[in-house]
């Protein structure tokens, strides 16, 4: 990497990016068009073999797999709060009311005994955020799930080839989400894909990314605009070819950062549960100092990201007062630091030595 500040994440686009973008550009069709469907197909391999509908952004994903999946006003649908904006936002979006529960400690993912406790006979579904690229705890929501009659709804967004128990997050619920954003594991430069466990489901997505019409002009229902554009889709195929390596090199990269910051005192590195597999889309550690961490690694020239400062629930959007204790405290503890496959072998080892002296001093 150049010199100066390392950054806290770092999208990766090359000439076979650039090549597909011409490529479509040249071909006459940029919106919808065969590019979508080749992606959509070859997506599917990720999430073990579910339909997979493109849209414009990973927020238009969650929205649209709630709506085609039955979500109403009226509804609830239990979130956790310590996660981004728009996995609370995609369930008001849809009319119904986002439920917040707090997280578990180790993982920063819905806590099972939470959502046990925030089940009411509104309640219609279960979100799990798969949180910096760890899986939520799939086997114990699941039985949740069984038990009240509840749909799982995943926000995988974040979570690119994660697995539990060897199956691939975003084959477990009726829906999940993920997002293309840049600085996700790969990326379409925006964009989102919704996998949809049921072919009725789907067909319903695709009319609502498209103002409610399969055919031109004969519109089925009150539908919205969120197509994924023929040229996202193109940098989404090649990136595909290149995901699974660059999974491995975040895996390694974490590995390096575990091996060499763990004892260090005031510091929590991530601690990743058996059954998991973790895709690192960040590298979260907690901190008894987290802003005077940042501070000391800022002036170092290491780049880092302070994720959901303020929970969910306490956003002027939703203003609730609510007592989420372990929310709370990730919120005042979590730091991201680099871990993305750009990283050089020196710019771990300037990582390392920057958090080490920062905790020391």
């Amino acid at each position: 990497m150049s010199a100066g500040t390392i950054p806290a994440a770092k999208p990766l686009i090359g000439d076979e990016e650039r090549a597909a973008v011409d490529r479509v550009l040249r071909s006459g069709m940029v919106v919808q068009g065969p590019e979508v469907a080749a992606f959509e197909a070859e997506f599917a391999e990720l999430v073990g073999g579910n339909i997979c509908v493109a849209v414009n952004s990973g927020t238009s994903a969650l929205h649209m797999g709630l709506v085609a999946a039955g979500v109403r006003p009226g509804d609830e649908v239990i979130v956790p709060s310590f996660t981004f904006a728009a996995t609370a936002n995609s369930v008001a979006l849809a009319g119904a009311t986002p439920v917040f529960a707090d997280i578990e400690p180790d993982y920063f993912c819905l806590d099972p005994a939470a959502v046990e406790a925030a089940v009411t006979p509104r309640t219609v579904g279960i979100m799990p955020v798969h949180l910096y690229g760890h899986p939520a705890n799939q086997t114990a929501l699941e039985e949740i799930a069984a038990k009240h009659g509840l749909a799982i709804f995943e926000d995988a967004c974040q979570a690119h080839l994660a697995s539990w128990q060897g199956r691939p997050v975003g084959s477990f619920g009726a829906i999940a989400a993920f997002s293309f954003y840049p600085t996700k594991n790969m990326t379409t430069g925006e964009g989102g894909m919704v996998v949809c466990a049921d072919e009725d489901v789907a067909r319903k997505v695709r009319l609502l990314r498209n103002q409610g019409m399969e055919r031109r002009y004969e519109n089925e229902l009150v539908g919205f605009n969120t197509r994924m554009t023929d040229i996202a889709a193109a940098i989404g195929r090649v990136q595909l070819t290149k995901v699974r390596g660059w999974t491995e090199q975040r895996q390694r990269n974490a590995a390096y950062l575990d091996a060499h910051l763990s004892g260090l005192a005031g510091i929590t590195t991530p601690k990743v549960a058996d059954e998991a597999t973790h895709v690192y889309h960040q590298y979260t550690l907690r901190s008894d100092d987290r802003d005077g961490l940042q501070s000391k690694l800022t002036d170092a020239g290491v780049g880092t990201g302070v994720y959901y400062p303020i929970p969910n629930h306490q956003l002027p959007s939703f203003g609730l007062d609510l007592d989420l204790p372990e929310t709370a405290r990730a919120c005042r503890e979590a730091i991201s630091l680099p871990v993305h496959p750009a990283l050089t072998e020196s710019d771990l080892e300037h990582v390392v030595a920057a958090v080490a002296k920062a905790v020391e001093a």
